[in-house]
């Protein structure tokens, strides 16, 4: 395996990134931590007590914050497919909390005390080291809990954690309900995790979508394009392999799985068809807003009074990716200003809420939006 470091210093000197001290200060700490981790622990059994051998102590993780595409989570891609141990896991916060839920909800079932312990030393033992991208924090089921496992994960477990955030650790859950219960996981934060901030000159992602635009029509040859080449460009997967673009299943809650066909580092690909033609409702496209910081959807059709149930989903989708700040971008029949047939009778309703949509879809185009984190507030 190739240090954390030594891959970093290749590709600034192949010009892939752009020097920046911050990141490279983040990349000295995570090869530092690389070695650590690989490096094999003192024999504590009877022959290591017997030398006066010490338990080592627990690594420390890292908690790399900063505003959108500084490279926080390309840094922790290459500590993680780097780092030569077997157990390790990479995962998008969101999805490990809903996988945390899951394990709760079962745990509760046998009614033998506190799930959450039980449930951190069944994760303890599936794995050493837990890297988290985009960790964010704004429901209360997640916050209420995040304490407890995650002491019992990192104190109790020696689970060490590496993961990114747009938000400095205090910022954390800021004014959320009940947020003194909350409190108790930023010290920890504090305590066990060394703090990295990465604000450098260059917005990488912002960068790689300069050119390629957000809306596309008509739909046809050429708008599918523009999309194909964002999505190269925010995931760096190569083109010319494109038939092996990994998919996923997402959970949406109540035992639910919405197939993503194209989905790869925080960006996911939708046809237009599948979110709104089909019954859905508002926790889909909630935990499509939480798992990816960009959306593509394709063949957005026009929409209207005639198309009551498409419409009223459309919106809830937009409202879901508005407020949590994800890239919207889309190929459709018309622009969002002529995308709803504003010519109905007895449809001022439905104008009136489209209306609010169009102004939505206009903001989302702008650069202040697209330099925003996501789920900045």
């Amino acid at each position: 395996m190739t240090s954390v470091l030594q891959r970093y210093n290749e590709l600034v000197a192949a010009g892939e990134l752009r020097p920046d001290a911050e990141q490279a200060a983040a990349a000295a700490r995570l090869n530092a931590l690389q070695q650590e981790l690989e490096t094999p622990a003192p024999s504590t059994g009877f022959f290591g007590k017997l030398f006066g051998n010490k338990p080592a102590p627990r690594p420390r993780g890292v908690y790399m914050w900063g505003g959108v595409g500084r490279g926080k989570s390309m840094l922790m891609d290459l500590f993680h497919d780097n780092l030569n141990i077997a157990a390790k896991r990479r995962a998008h916060f969101h999805e490990f909390m809903l996988d945390v839920h899951a394990r709760l909800r079962e745990e509760r079932k046998k009614e033998s005390g506190d799930p959450i312990l039980p449930v951190a030393a069944a994760i303890a033992a599936e794995t050493r080291v837990l890297c988290f991208d985009e960790m964010v924090v704004n429901n209360s089921a997640d916050a209420m809990i995040m304490s407890r496992l995650f002491t019992a994960l990192m104190v109790e477990g020696g689970v060490t954690v590496v993961t990114t955030s747009n938000r400095a650790p205090s910022d954390l859950y800021k004014n959320g309900l009940n947020r003194e219960h909350f409190l108790p996981f930023i010290a920890l934060v504090q305590d066990r995790l060394d703090v990295l901030t990465l604000n450098g000159p260059t917005d990488y992602r912002l960068q790689r979508m300069q050119g390629v635009g957000t809306w596309h029509v008509p739909i046809g040859s050429g708008s599918t394009e523009k999309v194909r080449e964002a999505f190269f460009r925010l995931t760096d997967y190569p083109p010319e392999d494109s038939a092996h673009v990994p998919s996923c299943e997402l959970d949406v809650g109540g035992g639910r799985l919405l197939h993503v066909p194209k989905s790869l580092k925080g960006v996911g690909v939708f046809s237009f068809k599948k979110l709104c033609g089909e019954a859905r409702g508002a926790a889909d496209y909630l935990a499509i807003a939480r798992h990816f910081h960009t959306v593509i959807v394709v063949a957005i059709a026009r929409l209207g009074a005639e198309q009551r149930n498409e419409t009223a989903r459309f919106i809830t989708l937009i409202d879901a990716l508005y407020e949590h700040k994800v890239k919207l971008i889309a190929t459709a029949d018309a622009e969002p200003s002529d995308l709803y047939d504003w010519s109905g009778k007895g449809d001022d309703e439905g104008r009136f809420m489209f209306d609010r949509t169009v102004s939505r879809l206009m903001e989302m185009q702008s650069q202040d939006y697209l330099a925003l984190g996501h789920g900045e507030d």
